[in-house]
């Protein structure tokens, strides 16, 4: 194919738009260093895409998603369904924190808001930081 022209792309791709959209992603994907599937006979990638997209070696379904997953902000995950990944059996299974049996995660459970207000107040450092974050450090850089 010497020329390509969107005659030769439209019957593959029949809205005008979507195939602008679709070759602009694939020559911005060459760009990238995306496989060639034709011959590239010293084309710019834009008519390498449109003649891809002519000759069918890339389907334009292919294109359609991956110009979707490329516009996308927030791609939802598959989860797997229950029979893909069989459940362990409950022996088997690791402790999960809050999930497990309470008798082997009794320290965490029984904490009151006393014993973590004690253990946070035990963290805090009784003298200023060195780091120079004081005010006479502050009154100090302002007269320089």
């Amino acid at each position: 194919m010497a020329r390509v022209t969107v005659e030769d792309c439209v019957d593959k791709v029949p809205n005008r738009f979507e195939l602008v959209l679709l070759a602009a992603h694939r020559a911005r994907a060459i760009a990238n260093g995306s496989a060639v599937t034709i011959d590239p006979d010293n084309d710019k990638n834009p008519v390498i895409a449109l003649r891809e997209l002519a000759e069918k070696t890339v389907p334009a379904d292919d294109m359609r998603e991956g110009l979707i997953h490329s516009i996308q902000k927030n791609v939802e995950v598959d989860e797997p369904e229950a029979a893909a990944a069989p459940v362990l059996a409950h022996d088997r299974r690791g402790p999960m924190l809050g999930r497990d049996d309470q008798s082997s995660d009794t320290v965490v459970d029984h904490m009151t808001e006393e014993q973590l207000l004690r253990g946070l107040e035990s963290m805090t450092p009784s003298e200023p930081s060195s780091s120079g974050g004081g005010p006479r450090d502050r009154d100090r850089d302002r007269g320089r």
